[in-house]
């Protein structure tokens, strides 16, 4: 990381860079938002598919509590990262396991325990809060490119080879097991676990990317651009693709915007709005190819 900033630096010296650049704290951002980008982009189509956006979007609040967590059991408030992956892990499985063997709706179950999550949250944030500077707990909400770390980094991308590792092994059965689960069996898969896998690794990617785009917003990263991709892809491959280049390019704007525009605007908050009006270009084309 170091040599990335030094390199960032002595571009913005020679003059190919724009001022921003001089500062450390942007190349971290970026190199972020490089690996969670596509990431979240190539995990997207799959949470449409399987209708888990609710799904993350509690995981997603899920973090809150964790945070809050970490922070009574004595972590540093800018990296409680034991308790906000362990809170979250456990919260998505006990969460998926519940709904294996109950007839509950899943989008009820879901809102059950997205209430859950919030409240306790809350609660637990408004009592932190005395103890820790607020600004720290709006960048975990919102997300901010001034808390982004090393350690933020390498952890993210442990987890996107983790990611990228599993999708290239089992990517098409885990598919196939979305989309035509009694078939799956068939064929002697076992959809029950390809379901608990998933489940986790969206768990996962949710926890790592909260830095960068906060907890409230990161299960929009997950849907908005799989969405769009979805209105303009013919087929399934630019599906995929046309999501990664949405997710990446909404990182990536989200974050250098506001940086050159001095706007005061949360990370979290640009790269979905940038993904956002990436949908409605999307649902434009969509119109306009159906007229044609």
């Amino acid at each position: 990381m170091e040599a990335l900033r030094q390199l960032a630096y002595t571009l913005y010296e020679s003059g190919y860079l724009p001022e921003m650049f001089q500062y450390g704290f942007l190349t971290n951002a970026l190199v972020a938002a490089c690996i969670m980008g596509p990431l979240l982009g190539a995990l997207g189509p799959l949470v449409v598919v399987k209708r888990l956006a609710f799904f993350s979007e509690a995981v997603g609040h899920g973090a809150l509590t964790g945070v809050a967590i970490g922070i009574l059991l004595g972590e540093p408030a800018t990296q409680p990262l034991v308790a906000l992956f362990c809170f979250c892990t456990l919260f998505a499985l006990l969460l998926h396991w519940i709904k294996s063997r109950t007839d509950i709706p899943y989008d009820a179950l879901v809102g059950v325990f997205l209430s859950f999550a919030i409240a306790l949250g809350a609660a637990l944030l408004l009592y932190v809060a005395k103890r820790v500077n607020v600004h720290i707990l709006e960048n975990v909400l919102f997300g901010s490119i001034l808390t982004v770390r090393d350690m933020d980094i390498l952890v993210l991308l442990i987890i996107a080879v983790f990611s990228v590792g599993l999708l290239l092994y089992s990517g098409n059965r885990a598919l196939l097991a979305s989309l035509s689960p009694d078939l799956a069996r068939t064929r002697g898969m076992s959809v029950r676990l390809y379901d608990y896998a998933f489940v986790l690794l969206i768990a996962l990617v949710t926890v790592a990317s909260v830095k960068v785009v906060g907890a409230i917003l990161v299960g929009a990263l997950l849907l908005i651009p799989a969405t769009a991709a979805r209105l303009i892809s013919r087929n399934g491959r630019e599906f995929f693709w046309y999501s990664v280049v949405f997710s990446t390019f909404s990182c990536l704007l989200g974050i250098l915007l506001p940086m050159a525009g001095t706007l005061p605007i949360p990370s979290g908050a640009a790269i979905v709005m940038i993904a956002s009006a990436c949908f409605l270009i999307a649902l434009g084309i969509r119109r306009w190819r159906s007229i044609q």
